[in-house]
């Protein structure tokens, strides 16, 4: 008969607390959920607590009755994808290059490059700069802008230094392989794990992005879905506002113009589900990949 496992304080009070953690972290989200499925006045009088009072779905019918999501939508689904190839296309070579210690002046370029995370041009030389290169209201900008992020780049180079056994590229070596023809068959076959995290790293900071489109795209047509979902949530805020300032308005008018201003406390989580909803289905399918590869990939070098 097996013997029952002793269980220490120690045991309870950090389970305890890692639950207590774990309610900190998932509370905000499911709030979001069921206040976004809740009465707008259940939720500014503060009467959503555990679960949804006076279901509605009303908050996301506003929501995706504007056509603009959409376009907003498919926008950040492009950003996303062009943006975040165009960013391992510059990430995973340069930190190839930079694991190899024979590289020449090596530590000069990676302090260029750690220069870079502290000291920037500031917000009016980036304009006039983007500006000039004639790149105000392309998509180009949105894609390109921070191609290469230094503390990824830190991670992706630390992987290859202590992951990949320099042995291999010594074989590689011997059957006279070419530098290039190691990266491809050598380096990025192994690299998979830190490749899937620069990928999630990347593509979460472009479906995120919003600053970039507020400041270099003012064409509505451009404009990536957290722009568009601003802008939803602002005009339903200002209804009551702007309907008070407008004269002749009958009282219905009037009445419509004060729901959508109270609608406007469930659209903020609506629009944090919306926003939200894409990642979190996509991150199971590289969690495992992702653990693996932060792990390895911040080994001290």
């Amino acid at each position: 008969m097996k013997r029952k496992k002793k269980v220490s304080m120690f045991d309870v009070c950090n389970t305890i607390f890692m639950l207590l953690v774990l309610l900190i972290i998932v509370y905000p989200l499911y709030y979001a959920v069921i206040a976004s499925f809740s009465e707008a006045s259940a939720v500014a009088s503060g009467k959503v607590i555990w679960k949804p009072i006076g279901f509605t779905l009303d908050s996301y019918k506003q929501v995706f009755s504007n056509e603009k999501i959409w376009i907003g939508y498919a926008n950040t689904i492009y950003y996303t994808v062009c943006g975040t190839l165009f960013n391992l296309f510059l990430t995973i070579p340069t930190a190839y290059a930079l694991s190899k210690k024979n590289l020449p002046y090596r530590n000069f370029i990676m302090t260029i490059f750690m220069i870079t995370m502290y000291f920037g041009g500031g917000m009016v030389p980036n304009y006039l700069l983007v500006k000039n290169l004639g790149l105000l209201n392309t998509r180009t900008v949105l894609i390109i802008l921070g191609g290469i992020s230094v503390y990824n780049l830190i991670v992706t180079r630390t992987y290859f230094s202590t992951s990949i056994s320099e042995s291999l590229y010594e074989a590689a070596d011997i059957d006279g392989a070419g530098e290039f023809q190691k990266f491809l068959s050598i380096a990025v076959p192994l690299a998979k794990p830190i490749i899937a995290v620069m990928v999630l790293y990347y593509a979460v900071g472009h479906w995120n992005s919003y600053f970039n489109a507020l400041l270099y795209v003012s064409d509505k047509s451009l404009e990536p879905l957290q722009s568009v979902l601003r802008r939803i949530l602002i005009l339903n805020e200002d209804a009551l506002n702007q309907a008070l300032l407008t004269e002749s308005l009958s009282a219905d008018e009037l009445l419509d113009a004060a729901k959508r201003s109270q609608l406007a406390y469930t659209m903020k989580y609506a629009v944090v589900f919306v926003a939200s909803a894409p990642l979190l289905i996509a991150y199971p399918f590289v969690q495992k990949y992702f653990v693996k590869g932060v792990m390895i990939g911040a080994v001290k070098e």
